[in-house]
């Protein structure tokens, strides 16, 4: 016979197992979301038209290019993986690491590559601050995506 605990007709193995998913998300507004997608269409499209103008060699262009899609998909796996963890989802560690890592190193390599450039300070400076607002942005993408699946799970 299960012990019932106060007036809530509760078992105690209902109170002291704790649901996998407590995680409370609140629905970003229509102009969070569209100012979201706005700030990486602006960061994104502003970088690769600033690389396709570019006085530099292709394969220079082809470096700062990988750069970009190697942070947005670095930056999107950590937003993931810190999302997945605040949900109760499991997360390997090696896969938290590295896609810290990867993060880091993206920027690294910019910075490096910046560092190194045959460009004018305002060239360096809009390259980094492009780069800058289209990871950032990315970010919040992943995490209005995943509010809203969240809330819309929680409705059914």
């Amino acid at each position: 016979m299960e012990k019932q605990v106060s007036n809530e007709n509760q078992t105690m193995e209902e109170i002291l197992v704790k649901p996998k998913n407590t995680f409370q998300g609140v629905r970003p507004t229509s102009a969070f979301i569209g100012a979201a997608w706005a700030a990486l269409g602006i960061g994104l499209i502003s970088y690769c038209i600033g690389l396709w103008n570019a006085g530099m060699d292709l394969n220079e262009k082809g470096y700062y290019f990988s750069i970009i899609l190697f942070g947005l998909f670095s930056v999107i796996s950590v937003q993931k993986s810190v999302r997945d963890k605040a949900e109760g989802i499991e997360v390997t560690d090696v896969y938290y690491g590295i896609s810290w890592m990867m993060t880091i190193t993206s920027i690294v390599l910019l910075i490096i590559g910046l560092i190194n450039a045959d460009l004018a300070l305002s060239e360096k400076g809009f390259y980094g601050m492009s780069f800058t607002l289209a990871l950032f942005s990315s970010i919040a993408i992943q995490k209005n995506t995943r509010d809203n699946k969240l809330i819309d799970k929680q409705e059914k």
